[in-house]
């Protein structure tokens, strides 16, 4: 183990994607506003650089949300940290402006994250991974007031121990992909798409199937189609169309901060009418100029007596099977009850992806962690969990909280704020600085 095994931090962050990174925004901004007590932080990323769904920057492919529900400005729109700030230095403002869209580009926004993330590479380890989170033996009738943080580093194996009064669990969402089905060089899942497209020949894809009816789904098919103009591409869906994402003004009032309480403090009636009546403004569903997008390319297709754009709706995956450099695709057609074949060169599924669970992080740790009736962690409103009194540790998540905070707990529209909260909770329980100062030597030597 490493001889760094006390150092001792105010919050450790684990994952450093765009939620874990506006904290760090919000606590750096903390820290410049009341300079003389500054919050101690680090944090540990298992990718060997910052990145945010690498895979799926399409080009044309643009975001889903407001360039202004950006890292900060929600809740400091005098920021530096804002997303008009990063154009600025970038050179862009004015052509920003004059392009009149409030829809950056998705490969335009990651270059913004990148921009802000670079201004922490001092509080960050790439290629870091947490392997263990414990709480240390209490020394007599003292609870530990810091949590241990085993990590590991990626390139050498070398371990390490630091001390937490609290941990940020970012680590992200798991790719999901059906029951039975591998991935592999010719299956794919959308996270990974990029990656597994550039390795291939385009010239040895004929035949391309991509399943799932949402977003992701439809660029991807939108994407090999304009890519691979000799390709026959098949777009496998359970649905009859692609739907259309509710992005209008009332329906969007649900990713506003606000609604985070209503839905938090509300009843259960009204939770259930939450997700019934608005998931379909980010749950698969499409946005309607790439409904229409793929639609125009098939009527293209009428028009010219010519087709290999195929929309394979009512329609779900069986089984694949593989041999070699060979693929078959089992599909069961809703409509009639039938049993398809369809060979490919490839398969992608956009099937999304299960929500942060911590469970496996916490260890032993999570019996600490207090569940509701259907077992799932109770979440306070500054999305700290519920603990038993043992643990006066914080244990904050970002993600995995849909039960208690709604439809944005994971998304980009309410990072600034949500992240804020968090921030606003572990500096306002800190201890004053000289009993911070013993409570360090008295890890170190309770080490």
């Amino acid at each position: 183990m490493s001889t760094r095994a006390h150092e001792v931090y105010d919050v450790v962050g684990i994952g450093f994607g765009p939620s874990n990174l506006s904290l760090a925004i919000s606590l750096e901004e903390h820290r410049e506003n009341v300079p003389a007590h500054p919050t101690k932080a680090v944090f540990f990323e298992r990718q060997s650089a910052f990145g945010w769904h690498r895979n799926m920057l399409l080009p044309s492919a643009t975001m889903q949300i407001s360039f202004l529900k950006d890292l900060a400005t929600f809740r400091n729109p005098v920021s530096r940290f804002g997303y008009v700030s990063y154009l600025h230095e970038s050179g862009r403002l004015a052509k920003f402006v004059n392009n009149m869209d409030f829809f950056p580009t998705r490969l335009e926004f990651h270059q913004y994250l990148e921009w802000a993330a670079a201004s922490f590479n001092d509080r960050v380890h790439y290629g870091s991974d947490v392997t263990a989170i414990r709480m240390p033996p209490a020394v007599g009738a003292e609870r530990p007031d810091c949590l241990e943080v085993e990590v590991r580093d990626n390139a050498t194996g070398a371990k390490r121990l630091v001390s937490a009064r609290n941990v940020a669990i970012s680590t992200g969402l798991v790719p999901r992909m059906p029951q039975g089905m591998k991935s592999d060089e010719r299956v794919w899942h959308s996270s990974e798409f990029l990656a597994k497209y550039r390795r291939m020949n385009p010239a040895d894809l004929k035949s391309v199937a991509v399943v799932g009816a949402g977003q992701s789904a439809a660029e991807i098919t939108r994407f090999l189609y304009d890519s691979l103009p000799h390709a026959q591409v098949s777009a496998v869906f359970p649905s009859y169309g692609y739907s259309v994402a509710d992005d209008t003004p009332f329906a969007n009032q649900i990713f506003d901060p606000d609604a985070v309480d209503h839905y938090y403090y509300g009843t259960e009636k009204a939770r259930e009418s939450f997700w019934r009546y608005h998931k379909n403004t980010n749950y698969s569903v499409v946005d309607a100029d790439v409904i229409k997008d793929l639609y125009r390319r098939s009527y293209d297709e009428d028009v010219q007596g010519v087709q290999r754009l195929h929309f394979l709706n009512m329609t779900r995956v069986r089984e694949v099977k593989r041999a070699g450099d060979e693929t078959r695709v089992l599909l069961d057609t809703l409509l009639d009850g039938h049993t398809r074949e369809l060979d490919v060169d490839a398969i992608v599924f956009a099937t999304g992806y299960d929500s942060l669970d911590p469970s496996r992080l916490l260890g032993d740790l999570d019996r600490h962690c207090l569940r509701d009736d259907a077992g799932r962690h109770q979440v306070q409103r500054d999305n700290r969990l519920v603990t038993t009194p043992e643990l006066s540790c914080g244990i904050y998540i970002q993600g995995g909280t849909e039960h208690t905070h709604g439809l944005s707990s994971a998304l980009l529209s309410n990072i600034a704020v949500r992240s804020g909260e968090i921030a606003d909770s572990i500096v306002s329980s800190r201890p004053a600085p000289r009993q911070r100062e013993a409570q360090g030597v008295l890890a170190a030597v309770g080490g």
